[in-house]
This record gives C-alpha cells, sequence and structure tokens, in this order.
C-alpha cells in the first residue's frame, strides 16, 4: 500500500511535533520543516500534501506557496494563526485548498487530510467511463488530471480541478453558493461564502479571455453560478 507523504511546514516546534504525532499515528510518511528556506530544500514531487503555516523565518509562507503553484498542484493546507479575512482570502488565492486558524483540533485537522489526500490521489488515478468533458474551447482529462484550453495545456490546482469538472458535469444548471461548496467541498454549507467566491475568481483569472467578463463560469444574480451563458 502507498503511503502518503505530507510535509509539514512550521516554525513552532510544539505545534510542529503536535502534527507530526497526530499525522503518524495515522500512518502517513510525515517529513518536517521549521522555516520557508527548510521547506523549499526539502520539497519535491513526491509529497502528496502540504500543511503550511503562513509566519515562517527566512522565506514566508505565502512565498513558500508561491513557489510550489510554479510547478505543482499538490494539496496545501494554511494552519494559520492569521484570522483576518483578508489573510484567508489572499492565502486561497495564492492557491491553497483549504485554510485552517489556530488554535485548531487535531481530529478536524486529521479529517480535513484524508478528504484533500482522498481527492487528490482520485483524481491522479481515476479512469472516469467519462474521462474527457468538454465546453467551447476547454477540456478537461480526468484519466490524466490534465486541463486545455485551446490546446493549451494549463495548471489547475486540485480544488480547480474539483470546481471546474463540477460545472462541466452540470452544464445545465444553476448553483447557489452552498450547492457548489456541497458539491466539491462534500461538507456541510459553513455559510463562507468566500471560500466559494475566492476560488472561483481564481478559476476564472485562469479559464476566462476577461476574468471581468466571464463566459465560462457565469454568476446568475441573487442566485448564484452556471456553466456558460
Amino acid at each position: 500500500m502507498n503511503i502518503s507523504k505530507i510535509l509539514v511546514i512550521e516554525d513552532d516546534e510544539e505545534i510542529n511535533n503536535l502534527i507530526y504525532n497526530t499525522l503518524k499515528n495515522e500512518n502517513y510518511n510525515i517529513v518536517q520543516a521549521f522555516d520557508g528556506k527548510d521547506a523549499l530544500e526539502k520539497y519535491d514531487n513526491t509529497f502528496q500534501l502540504i500543511i503550511l503555516d503562513l509566519m515562517l523565518p527566512y522565506i514566508d509562507g505565502i512565498e513558500v506557496l508561491r513557489k510550489i503553484r510554479e510547478n505543482s498542484t499538490v494539496p496545501v493546507i494554511i494552519l494559520s494563526a492569521k484570522n483576518e479575512e483578508t489573510d484567508r482570502v489572499i492565502g486561497l488565492s495564492m492557491g491553497a485548498d483549504d485554510y485552517m486558524i489556530k488554535p485548531f483540533s487535531t481530529r478536524e485537522l486529521a479529517a480535513r487530510v484524508k478528504a484533500q489526500l482522498r481527492r487528490y490521489i482520485y483524481y491522479n488515478n481515476v479512469h472516469d467511463k467519462n474521462p474527457t468533458l468538454t465546453y467551447k474551447s476547454l477540456k478537461l482529462d480526468t484519466s490524466n488530471h490534465k486541463f486545455f484550453k485551446e490546446d493549451k495545456e494549463l495548471n489547475l490546482t486540485p480544488k480547480e480541478f474539483e470546481l471546474l469538472k463540477f460545472f462541466l458535469k452540470n452544464p445545465d444548471r444553476v448553483f447557489t453558493k452552498a450547492q457548489i461548496f456541497n458539491g466539491v467541498w462534500e461538507n456541510d454549507y459553513l455559510h463562507d461564502d468566500n471560500t466559494v467566491m475566492v476560488h472561483i475568481k481564481r478559476l476564472r483569472n485562469k479559464i476566462e479571455d476577461n476574468p471581468n467578463n466571464p463566459k465560462y463560469i457565469v454568476t446568475v444574480w441573487g442566485i448564484g453560478y452556471k456553466l456558460g451563458e
């Protein structure tokens, strides 16, 4: 059985060790990093998930995330004491897949890790009966976890991939933010409109010709979003 490899980036030794012990008990392979420089030196494409603090010595967490996102779609869970809405929006906009606030529940952390890994491994290994989903110039290859616009391959994070797949598989429906959250995050709606809105904005920035006038993921005012005009 393949054991998932996780990189924990946290400068507080006590918290880092708490995460290490929590996830080690779940039989994951854990590598610890205690600052941004150390994290980037240890990171490679064998990791299947990253847990990232934002306030790190030498290189901060946002810069670490930016570097990783240059060539990787590995799931990233931000774990931070920064509780302001703007911090969550920035983290999600930069490519994080989830955001947890310190202090945190180790049981909730383990559950979120499991959910992210399940989706990431699924989308990297599944062979769908209809592996290619298309709309206009967009093409989503679900077997190989690849996305193309006008035959040019573009990188999507796992969450962006899931979000686009959700719309492509339901081309004629209008969805509320709550329905999107339940369909993509597979969780009860937590009344956090920003999570859905930030990810849709991020997806639009990648797939739309003009994100300010979208033609693929369209806003239906007063209701939510739909695929196409």
